[in-house]
């Protein structure tokens, strides 16, 4: 039983299987067993009593086929099925004549499945099992009390073949279990990106005449993530209302395309990002036709996996998926790559620049980048190590609750935070043109301030000033220091006063060239000679 066990619980990992609420069931050995998560009435609410049903296929033929069905939660596995002998590697599970003279059943149990002697008084949830004549079926119907992860198996017992639909129905809706959460993730998605939306509206019509390039570029994903987890909320919620119909399906076809564009998008963004787009340089020239052509190529890539994934079993996956696979790799190392090699170079040019600001930004950019990989990496290494800790049949029932979030969730908050980070450091600003277009002054050689004073100093000789002290700007010590006197600031000028007096009137001009010195003149000249005339 563990085996097939380990199968179904492996082939739940699939996203396949996870987005269907009906599933088929057939006599095959991978389809004769479905499993799937179920909540309660109290615990998502609903106006429906969630159940499990199962509806089998008429026989036509003459002959009388029975199956041997059986609905039980997991952590209940163990009450089903008996040892006929303590030494036996595996226990007997289905009734038939040996196992009645065996006494682990009796004649009535024919055709169902062995339960433990103690199963009614020790299970924590009701174990049904019934042998079902396929000439005279109805509908089977399993009402769930509790939340947990229930099994439904059938074993062909007299029968050659036999297919049916299994439907796990929840309170709530049509939709999983596995998958309610997600209506409130991505409605809450959708509800941040949009006040960041309005967050850089507000700052990018504040500043609208001095936006730069890059930044109508990060306007436009904005809007982009807004429609797309507003799609994605509204596919779940459709599926949760109407169940997978023709719709549900093209609205899933819609949301696969966005998420591919979304991906592509903003490789594209981080990559001019990188290579200064904007900030550092003003254009690409060539290299933005190659990066818009990468960013297509990744796009088309990634529309074709999707429709792939959605298409292709695992079952029939063959060596021809590496055809689906290997172009989408290859785009997205060429992003990575080129990303990294670009980012690396414009921070070395700013630095032998000494563009101290720019730099500091994208180091900032740097930071952020190596942060979200090393979250990834924990992430994914927390992950292995979880799922070591279980086995693999006990791996799916035991995480059903948050397999959702391990496998998409958490992926979306790291890009949220990623994409707020990077319009945070590029946001709109009073200054964003002149900061783009000018280069800062480099301030690493410093004037021998000391120097320049003393030549001055010597210049001025004996002309009657006392010469500065020396030392820096510490006061002389002694009887100088009363003599001291710090020289007073230059005050700046107002925006009023003329800096160069220029057009004098042409009465004092005229006035000032007859006397031959103008009262300025003649104000200087006795300053500097001591009010001696010559």
């Amino acid at each position: 039983m563990r085996l097939w066990l380990s199968a179904l619980a492996a082939s739940a990992l699939f996203p396949t299987s996870a987005l269907a609420n009906e599933v088929k069931i057939d006599h095959t050995e991978s389809g004769h067993q479905q499993c799937s998560g179920m909540f309660d009435k109290s615990t998502w609410g609903g106006a429906v009593n969630p159940h499990i049903q199962v509806v089998l296929e008429k026989y036509e033929g003459d002959a009388d086929p029975l199956v041997s069905l059986i609905i039980f939660e997991w952590h209940d596995e163990p009450l089903v099925g008996q040892y006929a002998n303590p030494t036996d590697p595996e226990p007997q599970y289905i009734c038939n004549g040996e196992n009645v003279d065996r006494k682990l059943c009796t004649e009535e149990q024919l055709g169902q499945w062995i339960l433990a002697n103690n199963a009614t008084t020790k299970s924590k949830n009701k174990i049904f099992t019934q042998a079902t004549n396929l000439k005279d079926v109805g509908p089977i119907k399993y009402e769930v009390k509790k939340t947990g992860y229930y099994c439904v198996i059938i074993d062909p017992y007299t029968a050659e073949q036999f297919k049916g639909v299994v439907s796990f129905r929840n309170a709530f809706g049509e939709l999983p279990a596995a998958q309610i959460a997600k209506l409130p993730f991505y409605g809450g998605l959708t509800i941040t990106y949009a006040v960041v939306g309005f967050l850089w509206a507000f700052l990018y019509v504040q500043h609208r005449h001095d936006i730069l390039a890059v930044q109508n570029y990060i306007t436009a994903i904005v809007i982009f993530l807004i429609v797309e987890m507003l799609m994605t909320w509204g596919f779940y919620d459709y599926q949760n209302r109407h169940g997978r119909n023709a719709l549900a399906n093209v609205l899933m076809i819609i949301v696969s395309i966005l998420n591919a564009g979304r991906n592509s998008f903003s490789f594209f963004l981080l990559l001019i990002v990188c290579m200064g787009y904007g900030v550092v340089k003003h254009t690409l020239g060539k290299t933005m036709l190659m990066v818009r052509g990468l960013a297509l190529g990744h796009f088309v890539f990634g529309v074709i996996y999707a429709v792939a994934s959605l298409t292709i079993t695992p079952e029939s996956a063959g060596p021809l998926v590496l055809l689906v696979i290997l172009p989408l790799a290859g785009t997205l190392t060429a992003f990575y790559v080129w990303t990294l090699n670009s980012l690396s170079a414009t921070m070395k040019d700013l630095i032998d620049r000494k563009q101290t600001v720019k730099a500091m930004m994208y180091k900032k950019l740097w930071w952020g980048i190596l942060g979200s990989i090393m979250v990834i990496f924990g992430f994914f290494f927390l992950n292995s190590f979880t799922f070591a800790g279980h086995s693999q049949a006990d791996f799916v029932p035991t995480h059903w609750k948050t397999r959702w979030f391990i496998l998409d969730g958490w992926l979306n908050l790291v890009y949220l935070f990623d994409i707020c980070f990077v319009a945070y450091l590029w946001r709109p600003t009073a200054n964003n043109r002149r900061f783009a277009m000018s280069d800062e002054i480099a301030q690493d050689d410093e004037f021998e301030f000391a120097s320049v004073r003393n030549s001055l100093d010597e210049e001025s000789g004996s002309g009657g000033h006392t010469p500065l002290p020396q030392g820096g700007a510490s006061a002389p010590n002694g009887a100088a220091a009363s003599q001291y006197k710090a020289p007073k600031p230059r005050e700046s000028l107002e925006a009023e006063e003329t800096i160069f007096a220029v057009g004098e009137e042409e009465g004092d001009a005229d006035r000032w060239s007859e006397d031959g010195d103008s009262p300025r003149d003649s104000s200087e000249k006795k300053r500097l000679t001591g009010g001696k005339d010559k």
